[in-house]
C-alpha cells in the first residue's frame, strides 16, 4: 500500500519557522538519504494528523509530492510534544523501491487459550515482541504472527521458526532469538514427584 501526501517546501529553516508552521496547524518535516541533500518540507497537519490511525505506518511506502517532484520515502521518526503529545516533526528517508528495506515490525501471538501448553497448565514467556527484517518494501508485512494452537510446554518458538512472507528474510542475529516460550512440567512430570516421594518413604527403613 502506497500512502500520498503533498508536501510545500519549507524555505527558511530553524526553529522560528518551524514554529510558524506549526501555528499554521502544519507539521515541519525532513526528506533525507539516498545521497542527495535533505529537503525541509512543511506537510499539512491535518492531513498526516488523520494517519496517525493507521497501524504499522513505518512499514509503508510514502509517494511524496513536492513541488511537482515525486519522492518515494519511508517514515522513520515522529517527534511529538512532551506536554500537548502533538506531532512537532517527522523525519522521512527516501529509498529505491527496487531495494531491499530494513524494517522493524510487531510480532503477535495468536491462539493463546487454544494453545496445547496452555490446556496442559504451561505459562506463556512472550519474551521478543519485534523482529527486524529485510524486504523490498512492497512485500514487507505489517506484522509478524506466532501461531501458539500446536505449541505445547518445553516447546520454544524462536526467529528461524516464524513463517515470513515470500521475498523477506529475517534481519542479523534474529535467528536464534527466542521469541515464545510455554514453560512448566506435563502433568505426568508433575504427578511423577509426588508418587516418587511416596515410593522412597514407603521403601525406607523404619527407624527403631
Amino acid at each position: 500500500m502506497t500512502i500520498k501526501l503533498n508536501a510545500e517546501i519549507r524555505k527558511v529553516a530553524g526553529k522560528g519557522a518551524a514554529r510558524a508552521v506549526r501555528k499554521n496547524q502544519n507539521i515541519p518535516a525532513v526528506i533525507y538519504g539516498e545521497k542527495k541533500e535533505p529537503v525541509s518540507i512543511e506537510l499539512n497537519g491535518h492531513e498526516f494528523n488523520m494517519l496517525l490511525g493507521q497501524p504499522s505506518l513505518r512499514t509503508k511506502l510514502f509517494e511524496i509530492n513536492v513541488g511537482g517532484n515525486k519522492e518515494d520515502a519511508m517514515l522513520m521518526d515522529i517527534q511529538y510534544h512532551p506536554v500537548s503529545d502533538k506531532v512537532v516533526h517527522a523525519d522521512f528517508k527516501r529509498i529505491n523501491v527496487k531495494e531491499p528495506v530494513h524494517v522493524v515490525v510487531p510480532v503477535e501471538v495468536i491462539n493463546i487459550d487454544t494453545s496445547k501448553g496452555i490446556k496442559l497448565g504451561g505459562v506463556l514467556n512472550f519474551a521478543v515482541r519485534k523482529v527486524a527484517l529485510v524486504g523490498l518494501v512492497d512485500d514487507m508485512p505489517e506484522k509478524i504472527t506466532i501461531d501458539l494452537s500446536d505449541v505445547t510446554i518445553g516447546d520454544t518458538i524462536h526467529g528461524s521458526d516464524l513463517v515470513l512472507p515470500k521475498g523477506i528474510t529475517l534481519g542479523l542475529h534474529m535467528a536464534d532469538l527466542a521469541f515464545a516460550t510455554i514453560g512448566g512440567k506435563m502433568p505426568e512430570e508433575a504427578d511423577a514427584k509426588p508418587q516418587a516421594a511416596a515410593a522412597a518413604a514407603a521403601s525406607a527403613p523404619e527407624k527403631k
